[in-house]
């Protein structure tokens, strides 16, 4: 992550999720901006899922590293983040050329998908994937990813505490996980909406993760939804297949 100044292109701060990153879990999954108490004290803090399987709250006037805990149950290269902001590595998650089993896969416990927050819940929302690869070094010294077929990958859509990173609910997907690379959208009424693996477009409580409503529309989710108002109504809409769906509120 880097901050800079808009005025003069100047670095204010910058922290580093992976260091020497071996798996290719770069940090561009979304950031989300929220104005906060946390801890006690008002910040504004920065809040990421990263596909290194960490949730992460930065503030993001100083940079400085707040949290850090996983969201995810499969993962292996780390045992959590010290107070530092650095990863307390494991051993034995390097690249091998006979491959090594390790957790996230290289696609990620998350990715570019949306992520969102409900200030009224104190909750962050994210799609999690449970996976894992073998990863093979090449002669190059790079690495190919090669699935485990007895470990097969699972989803999650899940609400995290912004407060201790604790996983508040969780909502099971059914179907591929890399069939469906929707996001999530939080609104005021306390309702999620997101794309389900399984083709549906749905609904559920922001503080509790039970399901409100769903519309199944038969493809995969390549989008994220949005919301908007015309003329004092509320909608809400998404790319579905080679449409775009909406429904009013």
């Amino acid at each position: 992550m880097i901050a800079l100044d808009p005025k003069t292109g100047q670095l204010k701060w910058h922290y580093q999720f992976t260091p020497h990153d071996l798996h290719d879990w770069d940090a561009t999954e979304p950031f989300v901006l929220v104005n906060a108490k946390f801890q006690g004290r008002d910040r504004k803090l920065l809040l990421q899922a990263n596909r290194n399987g960490f949730f992460y709250v930065l503030d993001r006037v100083t940079g400085e590293f707040l949290l850090g805990k996983p969201f995810v149950r499969k993962l292996t290269w780390a045992s959590g983040i010290g107070t530092d902001g650095r990863p307390v590595l494991l051993d034995g998650n390097r690249p091998t050329k006979g491959g090594t089993k390790t957790c996230p896969a290289v696609r990620g416990a998350t990715n570019w998908y949306s992520t969102a927050f409900n200030p009224g819940a104190g909750l962050f929302y994210t799609m999690a994937v449970e996976d894992c690869n073998i990863y093979q070094q090449t002669s190059a010294g790079g690495f190919e990813p090669y699935r485990d077929p007895k470990d097969p990958a699972e989803k999650f859509l899940r609400a995290i505490d912004l407060q201790t990173g604790r996983i508040v609910w969780e909502v099971p997907q059914v179907g591929a996980p890399e069939s469906n690379y929707s996001g999530v959208l939080s609104t005021a009424g306390g309702v999620v909406f997101y794309g389900e693996t399984g083709g549906s477009f749905a609904a559920v409580d922001a503080k509790s993760g039970v399901t409100l409503w769903h519309f199944n529309t038969g493809n995969q989710w390549k989008a994220s939804p949005i919301t908007y108002v015309v003329n004092g109504k509320q909608y809400v809409a998404i790319a579905s297949g080679g449409n775009v769906v909406a429904f009013g509120l």
